[in-house]
């Protein structure tokens, strides 16, 4: 483990994030701006923090194998029921990658450990194995927050470009007002392992929803059935659903990394 400056670290960083998304749902591709953003470090976005700091973990021939961004924020020392004061402050995690558990815990284990610093901030995916690390599990406080939303502009593109689970074939009628050229009925066909081909079709639908169900189920972390359960997706042919739901699932929940607010251009 190694606490790098930002010009040391940034090549690491960058080597680490791109091979990890490649295994993970929902984190996007940064170009080279994106990056500038997300590792913008002026004191005015600093909340009274600490500078941002890097540390990179490496593997036993030097090969960065895992990063964590955050920040270390000073508490103001205050009255503390009983005697004395109540000092300590915050560890702001602002952004964790590992590319294997022994990666993942080495770098929570320095982040626990910092000195002096008695909370722990992280925004993280809603099935991070953090809590199992932990000798006790209810030290973490956890709730679900907006992180991720997804929005198809191009759903016959979009449906063609993700992989599938599981073999499927079914007609999709999708209703949008407010990108009226994805209204209409596409057939959908996909198989584990192999390209799919979706594209407008004539055929009676056997499934039907508004674009912005199909975006939740989109990255395979809502359920179709779920929604169905609502009135908002409407199967005619019986076992369509099912088969559509168990090609869109994925493995791990989606997720967008970078919990810390930051400017953009």
């Amino acid at each position: 483990m190694r606490l790098l400056d930002a010009d040391r670290a940034r090549p690491a960083v960058e080597a680490v994030y791109d091979g990890v998304r490649r295994t993970r749902t929902g984190w996007p591709r940064r170009t080279t701006p994106l990056w500038d953003v997300r590792l913008y470090d002026e004191p005015r976005i600093r909340d009274g923090a600490t500078a941002l700091r890097h540390a990179v973990h490496h593997d036993a021939d030097g090969t960065p194998t895992g990063y964590a961004l955050y920040r270390l924020k000073s508490a103001e020392r205050q009255a503390f029921s009983g005697n004395g004061d109540a000092g300590g402050g915050t560890v702001r995690v602002v952004e964790l990658a590992a590319a294997s558990p022994q990666a993942y815990a080495r770098l929570w284990g320095h982040l626990i450990g910092v000195d002096l610093f008695d909370r722990l901030t992280h925004e993280g995916a809603v099935d991070e194995a953090l809590p199992y690390l932990l000798r006790d599990p209810r030290a973490l406080r956890s709730t679900v927050v907006d992180r991720l939303w997804v929005r198809l502009v191009d759903v016959a593109r979009a449906l063609a470009a993700r992989p599938y689970a599981a073999p499927v074939e079914t007609v999709i009628e999708v209703e949008d007002a407010f990108c009226p050229w994805n209204t209409g009925r596409y057939l959908l066909r996909a198989g584990a392992g192999r390209p799919a081909l979706c594209e407008r079709t004539d055929r009676e639908a056997e499934l039907a929803l508004p674009v912005a169900d199909l975006g939740s189920a989109y990255l395979g972390g809502t359920a179709l059935a779920s929604l169905a359960g609502t009135g908002r997706v409407r199967e005619s042919r019986p076992g369509a659903l099912a088969a559509l739901d168990a090609a869109l699932r994925v493995e791990g929940a989606p997720f967008c990394p970078g919990g810390e607010s930051f400017p953009v251009y």
